[in-house]
């Protein structure tokens, strides 16, 4: 029983900081046998590390990766959400929407043939972007924002990113948004969530 626990400490984690130390803490194991059955999950395709993003600022960044899986369908059942209503109240709604849209754009970049080039942003003062997308000179800071109601706020984090990264070339935002419209702001576009192909490139 003790893997299955791990399972779902895992679960309970997605699309946050991946501290392996606390997780093999938590699941009453030594941090090496945490580090082999993260490897097993990661092998089997079940979850994957989101590097943190670095490039010039690496001093100021938090290095480690984030948690995500593969199939948010598969976190619910770990977590207990049998029903489309325990899920609307239930905490990690905004972090399983999060990894959700993460793990959307990375499989479409992948049917693109183009993987890679996907990161977060943290830094030491709890700035942080949920992903930022690269290619070649490209970069788009994205925000997975749970609300159906578009509204500009959504964007105010990924904009401040792209003030902090303005030194590394210029940077577009948006946020993935639960509601259904999309809308062009001065600070950026809000996409709804079934448009997020649109972004794989």
């Amino acid at each position: 029983m003790t893997f299955q626990r791990f399972l779902q400490l895992c679960a309970g984690r997605t699309a946050q900081l991946l501290n392996l130390s606390a997780l093999a803490s938590d699941a009453g194991i030594s941090q090496p046998t945490a580090r082999n059955w993260l490897s097993v999950l990661e092998t089997s395709f079940i979850v994957f590390r989101l590097p943190a993003y670095s490039g010039n600022l690496r001093k100021r960044l938090v290095k480690m990766p984030k948690l995500h899986f593969y199939d948010t369908g598969l976190v619910c059942w770990l977590l207990g959400i049998r029903a489309a209503d325990q899920l609307r109240s239930h905490p990690l709604r905004g972090a399983l929407f999060e990894t959700w849209a993460v793990t959307e754009i990375l499989k479409n970049r992948m049917n693109a043939n183009r993987p890679g080039g996907l990161f977060f942003y943290r830094d030491q003062h709890g700035l942080e972007a949920d992903l930022i997308v690269e290619q070649g000179v490209r970069r788009r800071i994205v925000e997975a924002k749970i609300g159906q109601t578009p509204s500009a706020d959504m964007l105010d984090v990924a904009a401040r990113v792209r003030s902090v990264l303005e030194k590394k070339g210029p940077s577009e935002i948006l946020a993935i948004y639960g509601g259904q419209n999309r809308q062009t702001r001065k600070e950026g576009l809000l996409l709804p969530w079934n448009q997020i192909p649109e972004i794989e490139g």
